[in-house]
C-alpha cells in the first residue's frame, strides 16, 4: 500500500449520510446508510458502475458557505457524506478510507466540473463541491451512521483504477 511511510492525517467522522432517489436535486440528511460493493449507497440515485459511486464534503466546507450568508446545510450540496475534522481535497485519488466498522472507499476524483451552476452557485455566487467534494468507489460494503470514524488506511499515488 501506497503511504505507509508518511504520516496518516488524523482521523475525522461522519456528520450525516445524506441520500435522494434522484440526481440534480439536494440530498435528504439523514442518520446511516448501507454501502454496496462496487455500486454506492443503496437507494441512492448516485449509485452505479461508474467512479463517482459516492461523494463526501466536510462541514467544514459547508461552515464556509454558510458565513457566505447562505442556509445550507449537510446534504445541499448533494454529497453522500458530510464529515468533520479531515481534509477530503488534500487526499490524493487512490487513497483509502475505512468508514465505521466495514466500509472501506477508495478516493476516485477530486472535485468535479460543474456544467450547470447549481441554485447555490446562483445564490452565493460560488459553490464548493467542485473545488472540495471528493468522490469514492465502495471497494468493501457496509453500513454507516452519524458518529462513525473515517480513516485514512494508506494515501494514494494519484491514480485509481475505477476512473472512465
Amino acid at each position: 500500500m501506497s503511504g505507509d511511510s508518511m504520516t496518516l492525517p488524523t482521523p475525522g467522522r461522519v456528520v450525516s449520510v445524506n441520500l435522494s432517489e434522484k440526481k440534480t436535486v439536494r440530498k435528504t440528511p439523514g442518520q446511516s446508510g448501507t454501502l454496496v460493493y462496487d455500486r454506492g449507497f443503496e437507494g441512492d440515485a448516485h449509485a452505479g458502475d461508474w467512479h463517482r459511486q459516492v461523494s463526501l464534503l466536510a462541514q467544514e466546507s459547508i461552515d464556509s458557505m454558510v458565513a457566505k450568508g447562505l442556509d445550507v446545510g449537510a446534504g445541499d450540496f448533494a454529497e453522500n457524506i458530510t464529515t468533520e475534522g479531515i481534509d477530503l481535497p488534500a487526499l490524493p485519488v487512490g487513497t483509502v478510507l475505512k468508514v465505521g466498522e466495514d466500509a472501506v472507499l477508495e478516493v476516485s476524483q477530486i472535485g468535479k466540473v460543474c456544467h450547470t451552476k447549481c441554485a447555490i452557485y446562483y445564490q452565493a455566487g460560488d459553490c464548493v463541491m467542485p473545488r472540495e467534494g471528493i468522490f469514492v468507489v465502495v471497494r468493501e460494503p457496509g453500513d454507516v451512521a452519524v458518529g462513525d470514524t473515517v480513516e485514512v488506511v494508506s494515501l494514494g499515488d494519484g491514480t485509481c483504477d475505477r476512473v472512465e
